[in-house]
């Protein structure tokens, strides 16, 4: 088995796949000048390493986001594509939107603003069973999210484009379900894949249909926000009285890094962090990623990803 890594951390990869599939032969990738291999372990590879492997027989996408994959112009549609499913990040994108929901619903914005102005005034309690969230995506990663947050007593609502059932979720799905969704939480969190029915998903109408003062996390894709519509909702953030949307904690952008000129940079009522929310964890990634190779050198099933519907 003839293996090329594309990755800014290629010979780590190496090392730790190395140990788990021992019979295999791994090269580390560069733009061009690659021997011919049978399979790709990749993040973001160039379009001129596809020009260049022509009998490539299946590619493991190093991300749980497959969209820069799909989008690379020379992709063969033909060849299996394999994407890390959870692997770790769930657990660590779970913990970011705990600290986000925290953020809002113990009022840690307010009182950041309280202290700008020497303001020491004790908000009141809202008591987390009254907070609703919304989690929008319930693939492996949404669902250990969605899970993490039921545990802590929050009273969470799950939305995808089919049904699904969950235990200890109200499950919503299609356009009548993402409606009622919404008129019940206090925090959207965006964990969809970025997909053509996604992008911009969350527009004014949207944002509009949140009960007054909700907030909004996306550790999920950029490309499902539309950034001008979030700043009309967030008002100029002096006042609570002017704004329909409290805050917002984002994590991914349709351009990154995120551009010094982008209004979401200054703006009071949002956090920026620069796509940290969900790291690969390596070991478990590598488990993964182990077990997909073999599975497609022996000619077993495994789950791939449907390039049309983008995940």
């Amino acid at each position: 088995m003839q293996v090329l890594i594309y990755h800014q951390d290629a010979a780590q990869w190496r090392d730790v796949l190395a140990k788990r599939l021992p019979e295999a032969q791994f090269h580390l990738g560069a733009d061009h000048g690659n021997p011919q291999v049978d399979y790709l372990v990749a993040w973001k590879p160039p379009a001129s390493l596809f020009e260049e492997q022509r009998g490539l027989r299946g590619i493991v996408n190093l991300g749980a986001g497959v969209d820069a994959m799909l989008n690379n112009p020379a992709l063969p549609r033909e060849i299996p594509i394999v994407k890390l499913r959870d692997a770790g990040m769930g657990e660590l994108i779970g913990d970011y939107v705990r600290y986000g929901v925290l953020h809002f619903q113990r009022d840690f914005d307010r009182y950041q603003r309280q202290q700008r102005t020497q303001s020491w005034r004790e908000v009141p309690v809202v008591d987390k069973a009254a907070w609703g969230i919304g989690v929008l995506g319930l693939g492996a990663i949404g669902n250990r999210v969605a899970q993490m947050l039921a545990a802590d007593g929050y009273p969470v609502h799950g939305w995808s484009r089919s049904p699904k059932q969950l235990e200890g979720i109200t499950c919503h799905h299609g356009d009548a379900g993402l409606d009622a969704l919404l008129g019940q939480v206090m925090t959207l969190v965006t964990l969809l894949p970025d997909t053509p029915a996604t992008r911009h998903l969350i527009d004014r109408a949207t944002l509009a249909k949140l009960p007054a003062g909700a907030s909004l996390i996306n550790p999920g894709r950029g490309t499902l926000i539309d950034e001008a519509a979030l700043l009309d909702a967030l008002g100029s953030g002096e006042t609570d009285d002017e704004a329909h949307l409290r805050g917002a904690l984002l994590d991914a952008f349709p351009q990154e890094p995120l551009p010094a000129e982008s209004p979401l940079w200054r703006h009071p009522r949002i956090l920026i962090t620069p796509h940290m929310a969900g790291p690969t964890p390596i070991g478990a990634a590598a488990d993964q990623v182990a077990e997909a190779l073999g599975r497609l050198s022996r000619g077993e099933a495994v789950e791939t990803i449907d390039p049309d519907a983008g995940y």
